[in-house]
């Protein structure tokens, strides 16, 4: 069977560059155009030599047209606000597109223009209609949407690591849906390429830092798919924090049991059912503590859960690599369920360890 030709837009930054990586030698993709605006015209080499692509490509400016005439399927790794510009177009022409933005992860463009509110104000946009066709890219919990897909909107690596673990437990109705807190780490890498100050190693360096303590945006993303799954409004409280390693995440979720007899046993059973079919995940044994080296450089989501009878709290903890299982790994695997191929095609799930 002839490979898929996929377009990377975005093609020089950690979201691109990871696609990119997971691509060379995948079974069923070939990369068949490189877009970026700043690195346009330069040769591929240039830019990064020390990922080598075959022929040496030339990065192209995003064109509509001309990423239609050269791939059947077009990555988007752009900052936010940006996306949206080239969405509308590559659909008409027959392109399906996985964006790893936020552009397209709210059902409504209202709601994205509340919380990205800078980025609305720069990027008019017309494209509700899409918002809502869009399909959030969780394969865990979309799999079966994916497959027939025109628009996927990879979540961000917070709300990945977080909702893998607190889905199935509202689903369920194992824990109470008010109170409930997220209490997250990343790397540095989850900032992205552009320098920034705060990013820099004499800062970030033997330091941990919480940001965005109030009203981040990945809060109202985990909102809105825990009150899809919950069937009523959900409301948590969410705290990243940058810790000095250049890759990985872990979020630990607190939660108050409905039932206070419930064991670690039983939540562990609850879990371990909502992924039978899931190789991307793996929920630990009790006892058992994810740590982030454990999933570096894979695709892997590792889940453990541990019941405090004192408190009668619940503590849900998800271990992604952000860059692969929470960005470019994640829009792969959708890739692949939406060109009909095992999920895990091409996808690394064996860890860089130690």
């Amino acid at each position: 069977m002839a490979r898929k030709r996929v377009a990377v837009i975005g093609a020089s930054g950690y979201g691109g560059l990871q696609t990119l990586r997971l691509l060379q030698g995948h079974p069923g993709f070939e990369v068949s155009f490189l877009g970026g605006e700043r690195s346009s015209g330069k040769r591929w080499s240039a830019i990064t030599p020390f990922l080598p692509l075959p022929g040496d490509p030339l990065v192209q400016s995003p064109d509509p047209d001309a990423i239609a005439a050269a791939a059947d399927f077009a990555v988007l790794s752009l900052p936010n606000g940006l996306a949206a510009r080239l969405v509308p177009p590559l659909l008409e022409r027959g392109v399906r597109v996985v964006d790893l933005s936020a552009d397209y992860r709210y059902r409504s463009l209202e709601a994205w223009q509340a919380v990205y509110s800078a980025e609305a104000e720069a990027v008019p946009r017309t494209d509700a209609d899409l918002c809502a066709e869009a399909v959030y890219g969780l394969p865990e919990w979309e799999g079966r949407r994916l497959a027939t897909a025109r628009l996927v909107a990879a979540p961000g690596c917070f709300p990945t690591a977080s909702l893998l673990g607190l889905l199935p437990l509202l689903k369920q109705g194992l824990i109470e849906t008010s109170g409930i807190v997220i209490d997250a780490k990343t790397g540095t890498s989850g900032g992205g390429r552009a320098a920034k100050e705060n990013l820099l190693l004499a800062e970030a360096a033997e330091a941990i830092a919480p940001y965005g303590v109030v009203g981040h945006r990945h809060t109202s993303e985990i909102e809105q798919i825990a009150t899809q799954v919950a069937g009523q409004p959900i409301q948590l409280q969410f705290t990243p924090h940058l810790v000095p390693m250049v890759r990985g995440l872990l979020a630990t979720l607190y939660a108050r049991l409905r039932d206070p007899g419930l064991t670690a046993e039983d939540c562990r059973t609850v879990l371990s059912s909502a992924y039978p079919n899931s190789p991307c995940v793996q929920v630990l044994p009790v006892g058992t503590y994810p740590s982030t080296k454990w999933v570096r450089q894979t695709n892997r989501a590792l889940l453990s859960v541990q019941a405090d009878p004192r408190t009668g709290q619940l503590i849900v903890m998800g271990a992604i690599d952000n860059l692969v299982k929470g960005q470019a790994g994640q829009g792969v695997q959708c890739l692949n369920l939406m060109a009909g191929l095992e999920a895990t095609a091409g996808l690394p799930l064996l860890p860089f360890y130690p």
